[in-house]
């Protein structure tokens, strides 16, 4: 088949087009590499104009026009390579804003899109008006990347990229594109729990994750990376994990701990390799790319792995990573235990590399989107 990714999040459509054309079809990928993450992709929809503008002139112009300059320069940039992106069986989307631009303008194109190729599919991957409307109004969760702006509206700045998919144009998009898609698809538990009751929700696919990369390796004194970006640094919980650290330094003063901040994806992949443990996120209920690709390490990583997700894949509390919690106290006394048992560090390693092998190998991921899109298209 020939196939047209839409967008990047995370590398989840990098490492879904090697799957695939090991499985011998034809890919293209479009998009902007994901902001600083500097992702590949065939067609680079990466904004060059708007870092050359002044932040001042960047309010004007949203405040006369109603969306970002961004918005307006990858709507153009998009309408240019168009009328090139036809004769695909199948075009998906890595989520409802994958081209990043004016949401109706943005709307009219994926229409376009749908009109010249074949099935039309939808990832919900990544933050969108289903994922974000369901966290801000759901009282049976437990907690979401959500939960921080809900206990204090001071951090309304911070969760600007959140909120705008509250607003109109985004629920307007959001529906207009459930219309024309053949499906929607959504990559882990975060996703799967807002999608389960829609009609035209085909399943969950797990992260596809590519294989091939660092093997583990052990080092002398364990090393403990906290990868941070910035811009998620509320929805992550990241605060619970500096508290955490900053005791482990008094009590454990041989402990290698490093932090980074909005390092390239080629550069993150070099830090992880390094590691033993991965801090990744406390507001989650399966594991994001981050800690997808340290457990294809070895490494053990705190992050979401919630009852839902244990229940999902059968698995038990602490097997094949440890359930991150917004509590300093909890996360402190994980690490101690690990700190003082390393031969647990090396038995949840080799179950989250297991565990990879067995539900995240980009070869069978390729495989059941393969499954899903030609299941729905016949």
């Amino acid at each position: 088949m020939k196939i047209l990714l839409v967008g990047e999040y995370s590398n989840l459509h990098n490492s879904l087009k090697k799957g695939l054309i090991e499985l011998g079809h034809e890919v293209t990928l479009v998009s902007t590499g994901d902001g600083f993450k500097e992702y590949s992709s065939d067609i680079q929809l990466k904004n060059t104009l708007r870092s050359h503008m002044p932040y001042f002139l960047k309010n004007i112009f949203k405040n006369i026009f109603g969306h970002p300059f961004s918005f307006f320069s990858k709507s153009l940039r998009f309408q240019m390579i168009i009328p090139k992106l036809r004769g695909f069986d199948v075009v998906q989307l890595i989520n409802e804003h994958a081209i990043g631009g004016v949401p109706w303008i943005e709307l009219r194109q994926i229409k376009q899109l749908k009109k010249q190729n074949g099935g039309l599919f939808l990832l919900c991957c990544g933050e969108d008006f289903n994922s974000v409307s369901y966290y801000f109004n759901s009282t049976n969760l437990k907690y979401s990347i959500m939960t921080p702006y809900l206990k204090d509206k001071k951090l309304k700045s911070a969760y600007s990229y959140s909120l705008k998919y509250l607003t109109k144009p985004f629920e307007r998009l959001s529906k207009g594109i459930d219309q024309i898609s053949s499906g929607i698809i959504a990559s882990d538990i975060d996703y799967h729990l807002p999608l389960r009751r829609k009609n035209n929700y085909l399943g969950m696919i797990p992260n596809p994750v590519i294989l091939d990369k660092v093997k583990p390796k052990k080092n002398s004194n364990i090393r403990i990376l906290l990868g941070i970006n910035t811009s998620n640094y509320h929805k992550k919980g990241i605060n619970y994990f500096e508290c955490a650290l900053e005791e482990i330094r008094k009590k454990h003063p041989n402990i290698v701990i490093k932090t980074t901040k909005n390092l390239p994806f080629s550069k993150y992949l070099k830090e992880l390799s390094k590691a033993d443990v991965l801090l990744d996120q406390v507001y989650g209920y399966d594991q994001g790319y981050n800690a997808l690709e340290a457990m294809a390490m070895g490494k053990v990583v705190f992050t979401g792995a919630e009852k839902e997700f244990l229940s999902y894949y059968n698995l038990k509390e602490d097997e094949v990573a440890i359930n991150a919690l917004p509590d300093v106290e909890y996360l402190v006394k994980k690490l101690n235990f690990l700190i003082n048992n390393p031969s647990e560090l090396e038995r949840i390693g080799k179950n989250a590399r297991a565990f990879i092998e067995e539900h995240h190998d980009s070869h069978k991921i390729a495989q059941a989107y393969i499954d899903a899109w030609l299941k729905t298209m016949r």
